[in-house]
């Protein structure tokens, strides 16, 4: 019998895991087929979830900070997308 890999719980795979699921709790809200107290569940669910990718994208945001300038981590100044011009 073939040896199973154990599940990716790296942090990428937790957060596109965590994503996925989020995605199709509001799939399943929008929709309108949930009683309420389903609702109330995917809704608890969902901001467990939400909270989940936040962090990870704050530790990952950090991460990129941390390599860009190992020596000043705390300089790097957030992403400004009004600032990157669109035109070409």
């Amino acid at each position: 019998m073939p040896k199973r890999s154990p599940p990716d719980t790296s942090p990428v795979a937790r957060f596109e895991q965590s994503l996925q699921e989020l995605e199709q709790l509001v799939q399943n809200m929008e929709t309108g087929a949930l009683s309420l107290e389903q609702s109330l569940g995917a809704y608890e669910r969902g901001i467990a979830l939400y909270r989940e990718c936040h962090q990870a994208l704050e530790q990952a945001q950090l991460r990129v900070r941390i390599l860009s300038d190992p020596m000043h981590p705390d300089d790097g100044e957030p992403f400004d997308p009004s600032l990157v011009s669109t035109s070409q």
